[in-house]
């Protein structure tokens, strides 16, 4: 029998990044070229010489230090380690971002050593070459992002493992025997991973709770809810700390306010709205200015620092609306009641007053607590019948009492000065360079069972602005009266637009005749208004919109001030909507300690705080767009008979986006799917091109699809490509 010759290893695309990785994990131990073999499991007498060679390259780089004669550490600050975040693909490849670099390092595949989407690692970056993207490899997952996942479980005979319908998550999960639970073969589950084994190819973990059985409605909400670490219930102990607040309006409280129950006030809210947590008051003054009264329920009166109830309620930091329901900040008992500024009932609230003139000029302003009563409740579309007949005859198409009502004159009035102000106040903000976004929203009607029957599209008209207006003044006034106190605050901040993604929506809109002036940042904003004017109605209107959002900054909370470009205000925070919204709750605890007197809190402690709560609202925003995602999905599982018109809103390589005309539903087209040509991605047009006829796909196209396939776990829709639009 001959013997087995032992090959020499290969070298490695970048061995020194090996070598680094067990210094950088053991950095306090020095290892010699034997060792650092072993650990590599290489022990020929080619590997050692290479370890050797690499070994004296890196400390002749000053990467390394030999300790002693033979023994090397890893440099504690190696200009080639750095740590920052993952950003995987759905490739399984990544992307390692860090402030250090101007472009994000590449990390393949195999140097992901178990770093997930998002979680913070430390990385050893090799190929700095000139002209070269830089790759990386991951040394340490410092932190993780998250440890807990939702996915569909497959059952073996002693284990099982499962697999997540999130396009990053590149690995299942391996379950033991005795961490399954409950779950059984193909249920819904959410799992926690607790360990991930050197050597094995998916990390550990055990069942936590099981969500149901795939497609079923309750479940693939408590899917998205419990992938976002979304809670969907209270615990009990918190319900019952709730229920026990004394809610009633007492005497003694009422002598502590401003009594504003004798002057007119009334709330406009959606028509399905169940907390009410503003209300606008209107009196006219006899030098013939108006006080006008935002009223904010006040929410920081009944929810205490340091209680259970505060605790749950930071922890949430948001109410979440997904399509059939509402995940509330705060249990019912506040939210809809007692916080609610319910028609025909007094109400504590916390106020910003001001004095109007009839140009819109604020003359005076006072905040502080005070008690209401509201004398109406309106819905948007009962306004704004009033606004644009100036009828107070209520009909009972528009009335949400279900039958024709009178509005009392003193309230017609109020609501069409109310108007004509906020008029003016929108155009002076959109003089001073404030963007308008009114984005089309997709609702549903959705029946007994949660089913939808039907989809409309939600417009902002003059009622929502009138709103709007005001609210945006009393969060304005209120930033503005504590910053320039010089005072720490929580702000509502939004920086400049991202100009390579503005650059990057240019190419896309120039196909459309469309472009951005990008002289300066006035320019840009009048340029971005123009152009939300000029698509508006259109079928390129929603790709343009949602382009035109994708380019601006994300709003974010911060005690430090830089102002609200989307808004064009200097400062601006969020006051009015504390049954929500828990910076809100922060705002109002702050100003009435500045109003008594109090000096300036720890800036840190609210940093930290206002971190929180950005994070938190962006899980609530993913969560709400992958329930109306889920809704489309499951509206057009009932539509796949139909024939629909489309617009290409996205062109990849694989093939086009389209989104329905008449629901505004997404879907993809596979490009092999594409039968009347051999279509391949031309990347400097933006589009498919076929082979043979040189015809083009490209974006804002229209097309007639037909759905191929409905997938509810994944929210993801497939059509079939049927013929361009005539």
């Amino acid at each position: 029998m001959s013997k087995k010759i032992r090959k020499p290893i290969k070298k490695e695309k970048d061995f020194s990044g090996k070598i680094i990785k067990i210094l950088s994990q053991n950095a306090n131990k020095p290892f010699n070229y034997k060792q650092i073999g072993a650990k590599l499991e290489l022990d020929d007498t080619n590997s050692r010489n290479q370890i050797i060679k690499e070994l004296k390259i890196l400390a002749s780089q000053k990467k390394i230090i030999e300790s002693e004669p033979g023994k090397y550490l890893v440099k504690a600050e190696s200009q080639d380690y750095y740590e920052g975040t993952i950003d995987m693909t759905s490739r399984k490849t990544a992307y390692f971002i860090c402030p250090d670099f101007a472009e994000d390092v590449f990390i393949p595949t195999n140097n992901l050593n178990r770093a997930l989407d998002k979680d913070k690692v430390k990385v050893y970056v090799y190929n700095r070459r000139k002209g070269k993207r830089p790759e990386g490899e991951v040394i340490e997952v410092v932190e993780r992002d998250k440890t807990e996942f939702v996915g569909v479980i497959d059952m073996q005979p002693n284990f099982a493992f499962v697999s997540t319908a999130n396009p990053k998550m590149y690995t299942d999960i391996f379950i033991p025997k005795d961490k399954i639970g409950e779950a059984e073969n193909g249920d819904v589950v959410l799992v926690k991973i607790e360990d991930w084994p050197k050597r094995a190819d998916s990390p550990f973990g055990s069942v936590i709770k099981v969500l149901g059985k795939p497609g079923e409605h309750n479940t693939e909400i408590h899917a998205i809810l419990a992938e976002y670490g979304l809670p969907s219930d209270f615990p009990v102990e918190v319900e019952v700390y709730a229920q026990k607040i004394d809610t009633s309006i007492q005497e003694s409280e009422i002598a502590k306010r401003r009594d504003m129950r004798d002057t007119l006030t009334f709330t406009i809210d959606p028509k399905d709205a169940k907390d009410f947590d503003d209300a606008l008051s209107f009196k006219k003054l006899e030098n013939g200015n108006f006080e006008i009264g935002i009223h904010i329920a006040d929410v920081s009166y009944y929810l205490e620092e340091g209680t259970i109830l505060d605790d749950e309620a930071y922890q949430r930091a948001t109410s979440v609306y997904l399509v059939d329901r509402v995940v509330p900040m705060l249990p019912e008992v506040l939210s809809n009641f007692a916080c609610s500024l319910r028609p025909n009932e007094e109400k504590y609230t916390f106020s910003a007053i001001f004095e109007v003139s009839p140009t819109a000029q604020v003359i005076n302003q006072w905040f502080g607590r005070t008690v209401i009563y509201s004398d109406q409740r309106f819905a948007y579309e009962e306004a704004q019948y009033i606004i644009e007949t100036k009828d107070n005859t209520i009909p009972v198409d528009v009335s949400i009492t279900g039958e024709s009502y009178v509005v009392s004159d003193e309230i017609t009035e109020a609501t069409l000065k109310l108007d004509e102000l906020a008029k003016i106040l929108r155009k002076k903000r959109m003089q001073n360079g404030a963007i308008s976004f009114d984005k089309v929203e997709v609702k549903f009607n959705l029946d007994a069972e949660g089913e939808p029957e039907g989809v409309y599209f939600k417009v902002s008209k003059d009622a929502n602005h009138l709103i709007e207006e005001f609210m945006l003044l009393a969060n304005r006034k209120v930033a503005e009266y504590i910053g320039k106190q010089k005072k720490t605050f929580v702000y509502r901040i939004h920086d400049e637009p991202n100009e390579d993604k503005l650059i990057a929506m240019q190419t896309v809109i120039a196909k459309f005749g469309y472009k951005i002036d990008f002289r300066n940042k006035g320019d840009i904003s009048k340029s971005l208004n123009a152009l939300m004017e000029e698509v508006n109605g259109k079928k390129e209107q929603n790709l343009i919109d949602t382009l035109a959002i994708r380019s601006m900054s994300k709003a974010k909370y911060s005690t430090d001030n830089i102002g609200h470009y989307g808004l064009a205000f200097d400062y601006y925070s969020h006051f009015t909507s504390p049954i929500r919204r828990y910076p809100d709750v922060m705002v109002h605890r702050l100003l009435q300690y500045y109003l008594d007197g109090g000096a300036s809190v720890d800036e840190e402690t609210y940093e930290t705080k206002c971190l929180h709560c950005s994070n938190m609202e962006s899980l609530a925003t993913n969560a709400e767009r992958d329930s109306i995602k889920y809704m489309q999905v499951k509206y057009m599982q009932d539509h796949q008979d139909e024939e629909f018109l489309g617009v290409i809103s996205g062109v990849t390589e694989w093939g086009i986006y389209v989104e329905i005309v008449s629901n505004k539903c997404e879907g993809m087209v596979r490009i092999r799917e594409i039968k009347d040509d051999y279509y391949t991605f031309d990347e400097k047009q933006y589009a498919l091109v076929g082979a043979t006829s040189n015809s083009i796909l490209q974006l804002g196209d229209e097309i007639y699809v037909k759905v191929k396939n409905a997938d509810l776990v994944k929210k993801q829709l497939d059509f079939h490509f049927l013929r361009r639009a005539e």
